[in-house]
C-alpha cells in the first residue's frame, strides 16, 4: 500500500488574480483521486480540510497516518466522510463493517482509531472517496443511503441546470462537527451547476467532479463574483474552492459531483448570491 499526501497553502484573492492558468492549477486542482491500492490525500490549509481516495484492489487498505497531521492516528481529532463512486465495497471502523454500494455514503466518527477499506470484486473496485476535518466531538458513525438523504431538485432544462441535489450527511440527516457532504446529479440535457453562483465567507468547499463521459470535461469557475477565473477539469478530479470564491461548473455533457464543506456555519442555506448578469 502507497500513501499520496500534498499539502496546500492558502492563497488570497489578491494573489489569485496573479496567478497564470499552471499556477492555479497547482493551486487549487487536485488531479488524481483514484489510483490502485493507493491513498491519495491533498490537505488544503482552508479550513484544514482534506480531500482524497482509496481504491482497493488486490488488498485490503488500512487507513494510513501521514506524519503531516501530527497525531497519534488519523482521526485523532478529525472526523470523516465517504462516498463510494465505485463497485460494492466494505469500509469497516474500529470493527463494525458497513458495506457501501455505488453512490452510499458512510460517516465515520472523531476518535476511531482503525480504518480499513476493501472492494467485493476486484474486477470492479469500490473507489471511496474521502473527505476530512477537524472535528471537536464525537458523533456516531452511520451509513446514509441515498434514500436516507434529504433531496432538493433545482433549475430547469431551459436554463441548462436541471438537478437534484442529495444531502447525504448534512446537518438535517445527521450530527456531524463541521463536515458536509451531498452529491448532486445533472439531468441530461443540463450541463450548469451552481447557478446562480454564490459565495459564503463562513465556509470553503471542495467539489469532485464523476460520471462525465469519456471524451468530455468540466469548465469550473472559481474566484471573487467580479474576478472569475475558470479550471478544465476531467472525469474523477477534485478542486478546492475557498470561502471567498463562487463555485461553479460547465459541462460538455451533463455529470455529477460531490461538494464537501467546512466551516464555522453549518446552515446550509448561509449563502451571498451573485446575480449572474453581475458576475465578471
Amino acid at each position: 500500500m502507497n500513501v499520496s499526501f500534498d499539502n496546500r497553502f492558502a492563497s488570497s484573492p489578491d494573489e489569485v488574480m496573479n496567478l497564470d492558468t499552471t499556477r492555479l492549477r497547482k493551486k487549487f486542482l487536485i488531479e488524481k483521486i483514484f489510483e490502485a491500492d493507493v491513498f491519495h490525500f491533498t490537505l488544503t490549509h482552508y479550513d484544514r480540510f482534506i480531500a482524497g481516495g482509496a481504491m482497493p484492489v488486490k488488498e485490503t487498505l488500512a487507513l494510513p497516518n501521514p506524519d503531516s497531521l501530527k497525531a497519534p492516528y488519523f482521526l485523532d481529532r478529525r472526523e470523516m466522510g465517504i462516498i463510494n463512486v465505485g463497485g460494492t465495497g466494505t469500509v469497516t471502523a474500529d470493527g463494525n463493517s458497513f458495506t457501501l454500494q455505488y453512490k452510499e455514503a458512510l460517516y465515520i466518527s472523531k476518535g476511531t482509531k482503525e480504518v480499513t477499506f476493501a472492494s467485493a470484486d476486484a474486477n470492479a473496485p469500490a473507489k471511496f472517496y474521502i473527505n476530512s476535518t477537524p472535528a471537536h466531538h464525537e458523533y456516531p458513525t452511520r451509513k446514509v443511503s441515498k434514500d436516507d438523504a434529504e433531496k432538493v431538485t433545482l433549475g430547469a432544462l431551459e436554463q441548462s441546470n436541471h438537478r437534484t441535489i442529495n444531502k447525504l450527511l448534512v446537518n438535517s440527516v445527521l450530527p456531524t462537527c463541521q463536515l458536509q457532504m451531498g452529491l448532486t446529479e445533472l439531468q441530461p440535457g443540463s450541463v450548469w451547476n451552481t447557478m446562480p453562483a454564490h459565495t459564503h465567507d463562513r465556509r470553503m468547499e471542495v467539489y469532485f467532479y464523476f460520471q462525465v463521459p469519456e471524451g468530455q470535461s468540466v469548465c469550473h469557475f472559481m474566484g471573487q463574483p467580479q474576478e472569475t477565473r475558470h479550471i478544465w477539469m476531467q472525469n474523477e478530479q477534485a478542486v478546492i474552492s475557498p470561502d471567498w470564491s463562487i463555485h461553479s461548473g460547465a459541462g460538455t455533457s451533463n455529470y455529477s459531483f460531490i461538494w464537501g464543506m467546512a466551516g464555522e456555519n453549518m446552515d446550509y442555506g448561509d449563502m451571498d448570491h451573485c446575480k449572474i448578469t453581475e458576475l465578471r
